[in-house]
């Protein structure tokens, strides 16, 4: 879930930045945060600069369609943890009231 939050989180900053001038489109890096799901640290994600995008007049390479796929895909990505752990917590309710 906190993956998918900072991919939202990242692709809004994107957005909110798509007429701001040499502004260059983030993502989160997905090996650093493979790494820290991995290790017991709760590190802060690297944020990577995303290559071989076009690049407008002003320097800008964010692209709408990209960012809005990208917000559309973490919404789904935290529903679906979501739902998992909901179901989990179903049935700790259900081992709990069971044994009564």
């Amino acid at each position: 879930m906190t993956q998918a939050v900072t991919r939202q989180s990242v692709a809004a900053s994107n957005l909110a930045n798509i007429d701001t001038p040499g502004y260059k489109t983030r993502e989160a890096s997905f090996a650093s945060a493979l790494d820290g799901e991995l290790s017991a640290s709760s590190t802060e994600p690297v944020l990577q600069e995303v290559p071989n995008l076009a690049t407008k007049r002003d320097g800008n390479n964010v692209q709408l369609d990209r960012e809005l796929l990208a917000l559309n895909k973490s919404a789904g990505d935290f529903s679906a943890a979501q739902t998992a752990l909901s179901a989990k917590f179903r049935l700790v309710r259900y081992a709990i009231n069971e044994g009564r």
